[in-house]
Order: structure tokens, then sequence, then C-alpha cells
């Protein structure tokens, strides 16, 4: 077993092999072309210098070293450009109905939770804060105005909506754009072929903004900031999920409780089971997926907003206009100058109008950026306002009926129809929040930050749409406990305005970052966006933190739960990761065992499944040593999850030889991105896997071809020069290696004739149909796929070192032993036949 222990790095940018090196790939030293990611280099020296240390020997000998070892570009990185160019795909912008369609579907799923916030937001202000003047209802009402104008409206429609990672939104898909633009992740299995996949194509800083490269070299340089970063990406997304159980016992409960003052009898305990009911109701329908659900709830909640927009101009007209007044911020500081600490304490309940507006970020994957701003701006902002103005107007004449205002404000005849669709779409609302969970959940597995669990992809058309059975019935019951011990909306909003808050101060702080990094913009700009938005956001962080006793640990226990899972699972992945690459098997060891590896081949084809993207895993020798025969060809496949959405199908694999030829065994990255599903069967897999193999020899045999013949080109050249005496014509030509880095600007797009090197016609190149070799490797390729697939899993063990401290020994001995033990299992994940599958033990010590 090899490896360095000091030095824990993957790179996969490779030089060719030096004269000091053996043989590799099965030809000399000097000939190698495609060499495996394990070994590591010397680097070539400078131009210059061979020059000088050249001047005593004979220029064409000297010529004849710089044709043979130019400096390579890694094989990976080669066909990742290749098929980048080949496969590029122009995003379509959607038509204008079609935005409009969509715009509609985001009233079912996105602003259900907004949307439902008058049934308690007055409620809640007014129970902390007693009606005495008009004083009082004006500066609640301006208060609500221009929170809601503030952060939903400015903030997110205007800003945070752009700071989509192509249309994914929410913390991990800032986490996943960040990683892009500065090397944060914390498992180091980045490489820079993932660069060159058609959706991670983004505007990098240039050397010119020196602002931008110093945070990215800061970023990279301290383990501690990564750790930061993450953390403050894993409490968001713990917030998220905390949202997703408090918004449907919330929303669900303030209708229900409207029968308590219209139905005689109707008591506390009758609201408590009635919420369940509808609950499970809820519950039981996500597995029909968003796109119904959506489909089916968008005409409910336009019925809604049209029902609140036209209640509130009734109530204006009605009862007390005059409350228009409330659009001067003034009331504002009024309300403050004369409730003081109570007014304070009311700032819990009015961050409650604003509820939900993390969901337009978290769900915008399961629609459009211009979707989303359409509906909020046309819809939801101006049906909210009157709705709100509409409660003030009637609580300026009936003060007391602040507990109930919402359907006391109801016209008389029209209380049962309203409360039809209230409660439908307090239901709705609770949508929002639970596909928002399911996002960033599969985010936080794509990532490595949440154990692997099933998932369901509910559309065929629509990526994001999914379906997390565990995670639902968790949230099922997690509602239903949270309902039957507070029995009240009261105790449950405190803890609501905690969770939703700390979710905006996240995403506040990862936009600020995106700005500075990313956006490149005006410092002033960058920094006036934290300042104005994270300033009111840390005001209600400090109302809604002083009702931790009163509920407000719920969210904080939820949080910490989630986030203690999280970052034991990225934690334990991690140093699982680290102690592969220390194990990984040398290549001498490999070419000391030869063709056979030691043992018998068999046709067939072994599919041996780690999480390296480079060198022999470990495990790889538990299987010699296991088994009385191995596979005539082995493929080393590496599922990896890159910080993109999507990765195209075409863009899929990428292969490196493993070993000289006649060993026939193969490195396969298979890249997906965090919103991608892995709906494939296995036997889908497998033909685009050997068909992406294929493909691969065809391409090597073929640049093999063309660099024999240009070496031999390139020697009858120099022996022509030095019969002839001049030694300096084709210098600069001969210094240009075969496959240079030259990555188009645009996917696509190719390199022109006037810039692409220029060779005589008589460098041929031979037809690959006529290449022996060729013909020999694919026809063993295919009568090993004949034979079958096996799958090779290792069933490790994570274990850490005796010498650990107590508390890693805690956390990795017991916690993530627990989570793996209880997570689904690789094989189930790729949905393999057992009799298919082949396993051995193997303890990792870390």
């Amino acid at each position: 077993m090899g490896g360095d222990d000091d030095r824990i790095e993957e790179s996969s940018a490779r030089l060719m092999a030096s004269s000091n090196d053996g043989i590799v790939d099965g030809v000399g030293v000097g000939e190698s072309r495609w060499v495996d990611g394990s070994e590591v280099d010397s680097e070539s020296p400078p131009w210059s210098l061979l020059d000088e240390n050249d001047s005593g020997q004979g220029y064409g000998s000297m010529r004849r070293r710089l044709v043979k070892k130019p400096k390579r570009v890694d094989s990976f990185d080669v066909e990742a450009m290749e098929i980048a160019g080949a496969h590029h795909r122009h995003s379509k912008d959607l038509s204008v109905w079609q935005n409009l369609a969509l715009a509609f579907q985001t009233l079912g799923v996105v602003y259900g939770d907004m949307g439902t916030s008058p049934l308690y937001v007055f409620t809640d202000v007014f129970s902390k804060v007693p009606i005495r003047s008009e004083v009082d209802v004006l500066g609640a009402l301006s208060l609500v105005i221009y929170t809601i104008a503030l952060i939903p409206l400015a903030k997110y429609v205007f800003i945070v909506l752009k700071a989509n990672d192509n249309g994914e939104g929410g913390t991990f898909a800032l986490y996943s754009l960040i990683c892009r633009h500065a090397k944060v992740n914390m498992l180091p299995n980045r490489q820079p072929a993932d660069e060159n996949i058609s959706s991670y194509r983004l505007k990098l800083p240039t050397p010119e903004l020196e602002r931008a490269l110093n945070i990215k070299e800061t970023l990279e340089k301290r383990s501690s900031l990564k750790t930061l970063l993450l953390l403050l990406v894993l409490t968001g997304t713990s917030m998220v999920i905390g949202d997703g159980i408090l918004t449907p016992a919330m929303s669900v409960m303030s209708a229900v409780s409207g029968l308590q003052g219209e139905v005689s009898g109707f008591g506390t305990s009758a609201v408590v089971i009635v919420s369940i009911i509808i609950l499970l109701g809820l519950f039981s329908i996500q597995r029909f997926g968003t796109g119904k659900v959506g489909f089916m709830f968008a005409p409910v909640l336009a019925l809604w907003f049209f029902s609140l927009g036209a209640i509130g101009i009734y109530n204006l007209v009605k009862y007390d206009i005059s409350v228009l007044k409330a659009l001067n911020p003034a009331y504002i500081y009024f309300f403050f100058k004369k409730n003081s600490s109570a007014a304070w304490s009311a700032l819990g309940g009015c961050v409650l109008c604003i509820t939900g507006a993390e969901a337009m970020f978290a769900d915008l994957g399961h629609f459009s950026v211009q979707s989303v701003q359409i509906a909020f701006t046309c819809v939801v902002f101006p049906c909210l306002l009157l709705a709100y103005m509409g409660q003030a107007s009637y609580l300026m004449k009936y003060p007391d009926s602040a507990s109930r205002i919402f359907y006391d404000s109801v016209p008389g005849s029209l209380f049962w129809p309203i409360f039809v669709i209230a409660t439908l779409a307090a239901t709705i609302a609770s949508q929002a929040m639970i596909s928002a969970t399911f996002s960033c959940v599969k985010q936080a597995m794509a990532l490595g930050c949440f154990p692997r669990l099933k998932i369901v992809h509910t559309s065929r058309k629509l990526m994001g749409q999914i379906y997390i059975p565990v995670i639902n019935y968790f949230l099922m019951i997690m509602c239903i406990i949270v309902v039957s011990i507070f029995q009240n909306t009261t105790d449950i909003a405190n803890a609501y305005g905690i969770a939703e808050v700390g979710v905006m101060i996240v995403s506040t702080t990862l936009v600020t970052l995106v700005m500075l990094l990313i956006w490149r913009t005006n410092l002033f700009l960058a920094l006036c966006f934290p300042l104005v938005f994270g300033s009111v956001e840390l005001i209600y962080l400090s109302a809604v933190l002083s009702k931790i006793l009163e509920g407000g640990w719920l969210p904080l226990a939820f949080a910490s739960f989630f986030l203690c899972v999280m970052y034991t699972w990225n934690y334990g992945s991690v140093l699982k990761y680290h102690s592969e690459v220390r194990e990984k098997i040398s290549m001498d060891f490999m070419l000391e065992l030869g063709s056979t590896l030691g043992t018998v081949r068999v046709p067939g084809i072994g599919l041996l499944y780690n999480e390296l993207v480079q060198g022999v895993p470990s495990i790889f020798g538990q299987f010699l040593l296991s088994l009385p025969a191995i596979h005539s060809t082995i493929v080393f496949v590496c599922i990896k999850y890159v910080p993109v959405p999507v990765v195209p199908q075409e863009e899929r694999f990428l292969f490196r030889r493993v070993c000289p030829k006649d060993y026939h065994m193969f490195r396969c990255v298979a890249r997906y991105g965090y919103k991608d599903v892995r709906k494939e069967g296995h036997h889908v897999f497998e033909q685009l896997l050997v068909e992406s193999l294929e493909k691969f020899l065809r391409r090597e045999a073929q640049d093999l071809a063309i660099e024999s013949n240009l070496n031999e080109y390139f020697d009858n050249v120099s022996e022509r020069s030095r019969d002839s005496g001049a030694a300096g014509d084709g210098t600069d030509e001969l210094r240009i290696p075969l496959m240079q880095d030259q990555r188009p600007e645009e996917p696509g797009s190719s390199i022109s004739e006037e810039t692409s090197p220029a060779f005589p016609s008589s460098v041929s190149v031979v037809s690959l149909d006529e290449d022996p070799s060729l013909e020999y490797e694919l026809s063993a390729l295919r009568e090993a796929m004949d034979s079958g697939f096996t799958y090779l899993l290792a069933h490790g063990d994570v274990r850490a070192k005796k010498n650990s401290v107590f508390f890693k020994k805690l956390v990795i001995n017991y916690f993530y032993a627990f989570l793996r033990n209880n997570c689904r299992a690789g094989a189930a994940n790729m949905s393999v036949p057992h009799m298919n599958i082949l396993q051995v033990g193997m303890t990792y010590m870390v």
C-alpha cells in the first residue's frame, strides 16, 4: 500500500513520465501518452534551461527529446474538453405564456405560506401590544407593509433570486456556486476536468480584481473558514427543515381555530383533532409529486388571494380608509415611542408576515426566476397589502376583535365560503416548505452532508420535483407532536419566527459572499446589502430570541439535531476519503503483479465502486485476496457529485486507463449534479458506460496514431537538419505539444484554422479500422460484456484510531457508525440485483 500520509491531496493534472520513471502503460519511457493519475511526475524544466544545458550536445538530439517528452495535459481534461465542445447545449428561454403558466403554479407551491399569514399576524402582534389608540394600529400596519416591501420584494425578488445556480436556489445552491469559484469543499476530489462541464462554466474572478482573488485565496488557505462556511450552510438547511415542521402546524391550526368563535362547543381539543386529520391528508398526497400538487392547488390559492384583496378593499371602503396613512414610515417610530419594550416584543409577531419568503428561493428549481417574480409583484404583494390594510381598517372601529381579526373582518354571509378556502389555503401553505425541505435534503445528500435516503422522482420532465418518503413521514410525525403539545398558535408562532429569520440571515451572508467573490459588485454596494437587510434581520432575530422559553426553543432543538446529523456525516465521510487516499495501492505494486494480477482472469466486466477519482483503491487488494479469480476487464467506478445542478448525459462519464494496456483496467468517473436523480436502471447504466468506454478507446488510439506519425516525421526532419547543418528553423514548431490546453472560451467553439498548428501532408493518420491492437481490445471488451457485469462493493466499517481523542472516537465509532448502518445502502441506490453483487469487508482507520 502506498501514499503520502502527510499530504492528502489529489490533483488530476499530470505530466509525461520522466526518464527515471519505469515503464507505464506497457510502452517504453518517452513513448507513453496516457498515464494513470496515481503517478506524480516531475515537472519539465523551462525551455531556456534546456537550451543552456544542451549547449554541448547536438541540437538534433535535444529537439528529439523535446518532441518525445512535452508537457501534457491530463487525459481526463482532454476528454472533458472534447465532450463539452461536441455536446454543448444552449439553454432556451421560456416564452411569455410558459412563464405565466409557471407563475400561476407558483401560487400553489411557493406562496401558500406567505399568503396565509393574514390569518395570524395581527392576532399575534396585538396579543403583546393592546390597542389603545390609532397609533398602535397604524404603527403595526406600517411595520408589516415595510417588512414585506423590504425583505420579500427588495431582497428576494430583485437580488437573491439572481444568485441562483443555473436556475437552482437555496442555501446549498449558493454553497455550490461558491465551491465552483473557490476550493472550499471539505472533500478534496475536485478535478480540472469538472470545469469543462457545460453547466459549470461561469465568469471567474479576473486577475485585475484583487479583492475577489484575495477573498478566494483566504477561503482556500484557511481550513477554519471552510469549516465555518460549511457550518453556516448546514445551519441554514437545518432551519429550512425546521420550517418544514412548523409551517404545516401553524398554518392549519390558524385556519381551523376560526371555528372556535363560530361553532358552539368547538374547543381546543376539537381544533387539535381536526388539525391532525388535515395534516395526515396533506402528507399522504406528497407522493404524487410537486407538479400534480401545484397544478391542483394553484386555483385554490388564486381564489384565496383574490378573496384577500376583495375583502381588504371592502373593509377599507366601509370602515376607515384613513389607515392609508400607515404608508408613512414615521408611524413605526411613533409605535416604538409609545410602546417601547412591548413594541419590541411585537416584532416577533410582525416577522410572521414574511414567513415563507425563503421558499421563493429554495423552491426556485421547480419553476423559473421570471415566474416567481411575476407572481409576487403582480398578485401576492398587492393582495397582501390590501388584506392587512383591510384588517387594520376594521380594527380602527372594533379594536376588541384583535384575537379573531381575520374571521371577524369577513362579511357574515361569506364566513363559511372563506373558512373553506382559508382551510384549503392553509393546508396548501405547508406545501411550500415541504417541497423546499425535499430539495434541501437532496442537495445535502449530493454534496456529502446527509445520509443516503430513498428519493422518488415524481416528474419525467422536471428534474427538481422529488419526493423523499423518510423525510415526509418524519415531518408528518413531528407536526402531529407539535400540534398535540402546544395546542395553540401563540407558542408555535414564537418558534416559527426564529426558524424563518435564521434562514434569512444565512442567505444574506452567502449572497454577500457571492457578490464579493463572483458578481464582482462594487464594494460599497456589496456592503450595503448586509448592512441594510442584515441589520433588519438581526433586529427581528433579537426580538424572536426573547421568546425562547415560550416555544422558541423548538426550532433551535430541531436545527441542532439536524446540524449534528449533517456535520457528523460530512466529517466521517471526509475522514473516510482521506483514509482511502492514504491507503491506495501503489502503481509499482500493480506492475509487479503483472497483467494476470497474481490470479486468474475470467471473462466478464467487474465494476468496482469507490470514491477515489484516481489511483487504485485498497479495496481492490481485498478482492484479489478473497476471490479465486478476477474479471478480464476491471473498471474502477467513482460516482462523483460536482457542484453544478445537472450534468448532461453525454458529459456523464470520463475514462482513464489504469496500468498498461494488457491489464484491461480503467478508471471511470461518473459525474452527477446535486439536482440529478439517478433514475436509470443498472442495465441502462451499464450500456452507457460501455459505449463511453468504446469511445474512449477509439479516441486514445487515434491520439497515439497521430503522435506516432508525428514522432517519425520529426525524427526524419531532425536527421535531415543534422545532415544539412541547419539547426534552428523548426525549433518553435517542435516546442508546441500536440495536445495543448487550448480550452475554448465558449462550449462548442472550435479553434480557427489560423490559430491551429499546421502539419505537413506527409504526416498521415492511420485508419482506426486497421489498428489491430484497437480491434483486439474492442473485441475483448465485447466478449467481457457478453459474459456479464459484476458489481464489486466494499462493506466498509469506519473506526477511529486507538490514539484518537475521546470525542473523535465517540463521533466516529458510535454516531457516524449508527448513521452508516441505518442509511440506504449503495447497492440499493444502484438498483442492482443481489446475484450480481460481490462484497468484501473493509475497515478504514481514521
